[in-house]
């Protein structure tokens, strides 16, 4: 089987629509690819219609925003109960201050001399919830950095940049106890990824452990393989199951669908936890 559990549609900040990744994710011979949008359930519906009669396995998930002493992080959510009310109300706090971050956003670019829009990000964004690679995309198309990851350095967009705005984030403790209450099953997405930032320690993994953390994202493109060894070590130290997954974001970025793929041993132990929702089975 081949696993890819981290996948991004223009329901929040990648290019394709929920059912163009179906489509992508059958082309690329996967069995199984889950659909984690960041703070958002909204493509679950159109994956789900359109995954019928390919004969691949949908996952319905998440990408949460999450903060703790002064690091930002994500943890991915699964097979969660989309209607438990404390859950979504949490979502939809962070969806909702998303928007006013963008706006803020985009005017301090626009201090620094940056040509954009609020509604050129709008109209970039189309449907989905604005995130920072809607105005990383804005910025280069006006011309102000070559590509969308240029954006995401200190001058721009990166955590701490010049143009960085703060937005609520969910304390990393809270959020995984969120998504148990919910059913869902509640990973750690590439916990070593130095290059996006400040990382946390492995004492705060331990601690996510013990409130109910599932999993670490081990194989992903931005780890590298002294990383992954460290965090698959990590993981059977705390009984944690590891996943790899591509963070496929359709054109915004270069990786690949399937690039990293999941065991499915860890795919099956995944399943085994959750009970707010089952898998798609087209």
């Amino acid at each position: 089987m081949r696993i890819d559990l981290h996948a991004h549609s223009n329901a929040s900040d990648g290019t394709d629509s929920p059912a163009e990744l179906v489509a992508a994710a059958v082309a690329a011979g996967l069995d199984v690819v889950a659909l984690t949008d960041h703070d958002t359930v909204a493509g679950h519906a159109a994956a789900a219609e359109a995954v019928r009669g390919t004969g691949l396995t949908l996952v319905p998930g998440a990408e949460l925003s999450c903060h703790t002493d002064g690091v930002s992080l994500h943890l991915l959510a699964y097979l969660f109960d989309p209607a438990e009310p404390a859950f979504a109300a949490e979502r939809e706090l962070v969806r909702t201050d998303r928007f006013r971050r963008g706006r803020a956003i985009v005017e301090r670019c626009r201090e620094l001399g940056a040509p954009i829009s609020w509604e050129q990000v709008e109209r970039i964004a189309g449907a989905g919830s604005v995130g920072r690679p809607h105005i990383a995309s804005a910025l280069v198309e006006a011309g102000v950095v070559a590509t969308v990851s240029d954006a995401f350095t200190a001058d721009w967009l990166a955590n701490g940049g010049r143009a960085d705005v703060r937005k609520h984030e969910t304390d990393p403790v809270e959020a995984v106890r969120l998504v148990r209450g919910a059913g869902g099953v509640p990973v750690f997405a590439h916990p070593g990824a130095v290059k996006r930032g400040r990382t946390v320690s492995d004492e705060v993994i331990a601690e996510l452990a013990a409130a109910g953390l599932g999993g670490l994202e081990v194989d992903h493109v931005d780890h590298d393989e002294p990383t992954r060894a460290h965090l698959r070590g990590l993981a059977a130290e705390l009984g944690l199951f590891t996943t790899g997954s591509s963070d496929y974001h359709g054109h915004r970025k270069t990786v690949r669908l399937g690039e990293h793929t999941t065991d499915p041993a860890a795919y099956e132990e995944l399943l085994a936890q959750a009970s707010g929702a089952e898998p798609v089975h087209g």
